[in-house]
């Protein structure tokens, strides 16, 4: 099992990580590590966090990328120049809707976070013919500029019911995060969480199966030696 920081990794995308940790434990995710290879994509994501009873119909299971540098983002989103205008414009209808959607739909939060404010949209089995429209039309934007990267593959094969990036303060903008996708920016000592993520559909055996990697790691896993946390994982 390989280690839980690389040997070339630096010092703020460590913290990140560690922030990551904090975060997810303190959003009821509290089976978590760092370093976790996802089942059925092969990737080796930043830190995976998940919900106890995973068979439950409310366990949720997530991805957090930590990028601690623009040349680090832009080679997992392979971001190219042309049509970041529209990319703006679409991103910045979609997540218009969704909040108004959000507000007038409550039954749509998931009411599962410390502050309802921060809750995941929940989307799933929604009709709407604007927001739908308006997803795809967005999604078909991004797909010419970030498929066959990192980032659309995990939200593609349903690596977690819930993405998150993980960023220092200023280094992307809204319409550059991938549709769907959570944006947690670092503010001083602590995250915050800026967009909000769309739950991802994800059966009882995906998320058992990546409970599964997280537990492979954690009984190898030090976290105190990693400088990433003073409290080792359990799972």
């Amino acid at each position: 099992m390989p280690p839980a920081t690389k040997s070339n990794e630096s010092a703020a995308h460590r913290e990140l990580k560690r922030l990551a940790l904090e975060w997810a434990r303190a959003h009821r995710l509290v089976l978590a590590a760092a370093e976790v290879r996802l089942p059925r994509s092969g990737y080796r994501a930043d830190v995976v966090a998940a919900t106890p009873r995973s068979l439950s119909a409310n366990a949720a299971t997530a991805v957090f990328e930590c990028k601690a540098s623009r040349a680090d983002f832009l080679r997992d989103s392979a971001r190219e120049t042309g049509g970041v205008e529209m990319l703006v414009r679409m991103s910045e209808r979609l997540m218009a809707l969704r909040a108004l959607i959000g507000g007038h739909r409550p039954d749509l939060r998931r009411r599962e976070e410390l502050f309802p404010e921060f809750d995941a949209i929940d989307l799933r089995g929604l009709r709407h013919e604007t927001h739908d429209r308006l997803q795809a039309e967005f999604r078909t934007a991004q797909r010419k500029l970030h498929d066959g990267t990192k980032f659309a593959k995990l939200a593609r094969w349903r690596a977690a019911s819930l993405l998150y990036l993980v960023v220092e303060e200023g280094l992307c903008a809204p319409h550059e995060v991938p549709d769907g996708w959570g944006l947690l920016v670092r503010r001083g000592a602590a995250l915050e969480l800026t967009i909000r993520p769309c739950q991802y559909e994800t059966t009882p055996a995906e998320r058992v199966a990546v409970v599964e990697r997280i537990a492979a790691v954690a009984v190898r896993w030090d976290p105190v030696r990693d400088g990433l946390t003073s409290q080792r994982p359990t799972a």
